[in-house]
C-alpha cells in the first residue's frame, strides 16, 4: 500500500483528527504521527493531559498494526510518562518488535522537538483474519 493510500484512510479517524494527530509517514509495520501541543491538550494543572499522549500513541500504533492489510484490534497497552509539557511538537514513532499469525507487538516512542523522551508504549494486537478495506 502506498503512503498517500495510508494517508487519505487514516484522515478519516476523527478521534484523532480532533485532538490535532496527523500523520506523518507510514510503512508496513512502522508508523509515525505528530501533534502540535493546544490548551485543550491541558489537564487541571496546566501541563499535557496523560489521555492526550496516550491517543497521540494509540493512534500510531493502529497505523503501523493494520499496516500489514489485515485487522488489527489492540488486546493490551500500557504507556509510561517521563517529562511533563506545556507546549512544542510532539512525535510518536511506532515500530513492529513482533509478528506472528494471530498477534503484533508494537513499541511507540514520544519525543519532543529536541528529541528528549517523553512517553514509552507498548501495545500487542489480535490480529483478525478480516481484510482491511481501505476505501
Amino acid at each position: 500500500m502506498t503512503a498517500a493510500k495510508y494517508h487519505k484512510e487514516f484522515e478519516k479517524d476523527v478521534f484523532a483528527s480532533n485532538n490535532g494527530i496527523k500523520l506523518v509517514e507510514a510503512a508496513p509495520g512502522y508508523a509515525k504521527a505528530s501533534m502540535e501541543i493546544q490548551p485543550t491538550h491541558y489537564n487541571s494543572v496546566g501541563i499535557v493531559h496523560g489521555g492526550a499522549l496516550f491517543t497521540l500513541a494509540d493512534f500510531t500504533f493502529a497505523v503501523a498494526s493494520n499496516s500489514h492489510g489485515r485487522v488489527a484490534l489492540a488486546i493490551d497497552a500500557e504507556i509510561s510518562f517521563f517529562k511533563a509539557l506545556t507546549n512544542g511538537t510532539l512525535t510518536a514513532t511506532a515500530k513492529e518488535i513482533s509478528l506472528n499469525e494471530k498477534l503484533g507487538t508494537y513499541l511507540v516512542e514520544i519525543t519532543n522537538e529536541e528529541n528528549e523522551y517523553i512517553a514509552h508504549f507498548k501495545g500487542t494486537v489480535y490480529r483478525k483474519k478480516d481484510k482491511v478495506t481501505f476505501e
